[in-house]
């Protein structure tokens, strides 16, 4: 397909279903403009000796500046005549374009190719009676307990335990250890007054292991092999030395389940009001979890029943987005060469995933085109303000915290996606199923 305008000529290519190349060629007198505007705006910013500022001639600075210049014009040439280009051929990139050029020449056409990811064309299947199962959203009365009994645990208070009392699992040691690999210490292998819960498994097996048995007081060394997977590969499977001090062993003291335990623990009259307020959030828990299990399978049955091509430039986008903010929520927590290992790991094995949420994505908005989905400007106004509520702002202050219009299509999108599963969900053959 070609197409014309006074300034440009585009002629583009399908090389895919999502894949478009574009040959742009830009006139010369619009080559010519970009030429001297780039001159003159250079004649102002450099000085060149023997002339005064703003004199120099243009045969001076195409000497001394023209293979920059050229450069320079070609990104710019680029720049603005790539969204005419798009909007000529009705195309819409999803991805940065991949651009082949050459440098321009003042007075002759310049070309350049562009090469365009687009959103697939997807037909929406029939979405009637797709299989879904939902998860029984129940509680039983030994898991309210469960519950209750590890809120016990966690608010038992350590107390020191008699005198010669040998650590055993369950008990909490407060030691200062220092370690060693090859004789050299290693970073992340020494602290000082840490606490180790024998047996919760938040150490190696080895290094816990060979402390039951010690006394307050007491020192040992422990030699501990690294697994040959450990997370940090300068770590992995070599054998380091621990020299430990024990100075306290400790034991929880639980607390009886009591009234008195349930107003401790915050505003509760009652053993019974807290038995009820862990019920309900158990409940609530199992809602969401529901919810999460029907999405995922009626997003199945679709997939299932629909094919198309995901563009590789927005499933690698979604797995930047996915990578930068786990790089933000583990910064300053680890190392920056095992998080830089552990980023890199996860670039592989997330990709997969990256596509799956893209594709979702892409389903969901062809469906709510099919079905005429659309939230109207109340409803997601609403939403902003019950954003706002949530995190203790104002609507106005939400929107300055995102770029120009960008929260109201998070929150269209969000609307949009939701709308969409309700639908289905309505006309499913959803399968009631036991927890798990």
């Amino acid at each position: 397909m070609s197409a014309e305008s006074p300034e440009i000529r585009i002629e583009t290519t399908e090389e895919g279903p999502v894949a478009r190349r574009l040959e742009v060629a830009v006139a010369p007198a619009r080559v010519r403009q970009a030429f001297d505007r780039a001159y003159r705006e250079l004649a102002r910013s450099v000085r060149v000796r023997g002339f005064r500022p703003g004199r120099a001639p243009r045969s001076v600075l195409e000497r001394l500046y023209g293979h920059s210049v050229a450069e320079q014009i070609e990104q710019t040439l680029v720049a603005e005549t790539l969204p005419e280009a798009l909007e000529q051929a009705g195309i819409e990139a999803v991805a940065e374009p991949a651009i082949d050029a050459a440098h321009p020449s003042e007075d002759r056409e310049f070309r350049y190719t562009a090469r365009i990811e687009v959103r697939p064309a997807i037909e929406v299947p029939d979405t009637h009676g797709l299989p879904a199962r939902r998860p029984r959203v129940e509680v039983a009365p030994e898991e309210v307990e469960s519950e209750l009994e590890a809120l016990r645990q966690r608010n038992a208070p350590l107390v020191e335990g008699p005198e010669g009392t040998r650590a055993a699992r369950g008990h909490v040691l407060v030691i200062d250890f220092a370690g060693e690999v090859d004789g050299r210490a290693f970073e992340g292998g020494s602290g000082k007054a840490v606490e180790v819960e024998l047996g919760a498994g938040r150490f190696l097996p080895d290094f816990e292991a060979q402390l039951e048995g010690s006394l307050a007081g007491s020192d040992r060394e422990l030699r501990v092999r690294f697994p040959e997977d450990y997370g940090r590969a300068e770590l992995a499977g070599k054998q380091a030395l621990f020299r430990v001090h024990v100075s306290e062993v400790k034991r929880r003291a639980v607390p009886e389940l009591d009234d008195e335990f349930a107003k401790d623990l915050g505003d509760f009259e009652s053993l019974s009001d807290l038995r009820e307020r862990v019920r309900a959030d158990l409940l609530a828990l199992r809602e969401r979890a529901s919810r999460a299990e029907l999405r995922r399978s009626l997003l199945d049955s679709l997939i299932e029943r629909t094919r198309f091509e995901v563009p590789p430039g927005m499933r690698e986008r979604e797995l930047a987005r996915q990578l930068h903010a786990a790089r933000h929520r583990l910064e300053g927590q680890v190392p920056e060469a095992a998080l830089d290992q552990q980023l890199a790991r996860w670039q592989e094995e997330w990709r997969p995933r990256a596509e799956r949420e893209v594709r979702e994505a892409l389903l969901l908005e062809a469906v709510a085109r099919a079905e005429g989905i659309v939230p109207t400007p109340a409803e997601i106004e609403a939403r902003i303000e019950a954003m706002a509520r949530e995190r203790g702002t104002t609507p106005a202050r939400l929107r300055k915290a995102f770029a120009e219009g960008a929260l109201e299509e998070v929150v269209r999108v969000e609307l949009c996606s939701e709308q969409v599963l309700a639908r289905l969900a309505n006309r499913a053959k959803v399968e009631e199923t036991a927890h798990s």
